[in-house]
């Protein structure tokens, strides 16, 4: 029997509940102090692990301090300095771009709505969201690869484009928790949904779980 929207959404509330008591200390993983270096981190993260992430970022945060700044680069150095997060040229261009645009369109300053945030060069909807979520505050859903694994696998969305997975999220995750429910989602994929030996047994969200390929054994601690 399919679920309707509204079974789903109360599930959806069953999920994020537990999640928060299984992972109270559930945040971001990059870090950042200013709207502006998260979305450097941001971009530097994609096909890249957070922890990797931020043993490059230190350096450059301290180099790199304003919108000029990274306008000012010069790109072959900075390629070298991102090059251990992967991708290093493209992701290069995509920062130097990033800043040019907030220079000229917005005095050197990140914008605090997702339009203009996915305007910017190298900004896509999951790292507006990202910024949107952590930097100002405001709720926004941001798919990463464990959010688009997990949601899935919790049967609260559906589809190999993550743009359709978070217009899904939205329509079921309760919205006053969005970015919390996006760091639980994540954590939880971290630590006990991973994608090859997920820890079903101690999952503390087995119950309300539809996947039907879950583990039996866990052979792993949490």
């Amino acid at each position: 029997m399919r679920e309707s929207a509204e079974a789903k959404r109360r599930r959806a509330r069953k999920i994020v509940a537990a999640l928060k008591k299984a992972y109270p200390d559930a945040k971001i993983a990059l870090n950042f102090s200013t709207p502006l270096e998260l979305v450097v981190a941001t971009i530097l993260a994609a096909q890249c692990t957070d922890e990797r992430v931020n043993m490059v970022t230190p350096a450059l945060f301290r180099k790199y301090r304003t919108a000029p700044d990274w306008t000012a680069a010069d790109l072959a150095t900075l390629e070298g300095e991102i090059h251990s997060t992967g991708f290093f040229r493209a992701k290069a261009r995509s920062i130097v771009g990033m800043a040019r645009a907030l220079v000229e369109r917005h005095g050197g300053d990140v914008p605090r709505t997702r339009d203009e945030l996915t305007a910017l060069p190298g900004v896509g909807l999951k790292t507006a969201n990202v910024v949107l979520g952590n930097a100002f505050g405001q709720q926004a859903i941001a798919v990463d690869t464990h959010v688009f694994r997990v949601s899935q696998r919790l049967g609260l969305a559906k589809s190999d484009d993550p743009d359709e997975i978070h217009a899904q999220l939205v329509l079921v995750l309760p919205k006053k928790e969005w970015t919390l429910a996006t760091h639980l989602l994540t954590t939880h994929g971290r630590r006990t949904c991973s994608a090859r030996a997920p820890l079903c047994p101690a999952c503390p969200v087995k119950a309300v779980c539809p996947w039907p390929d879950k583990t039996r054994v866990s052979t792993a601690k949490r």
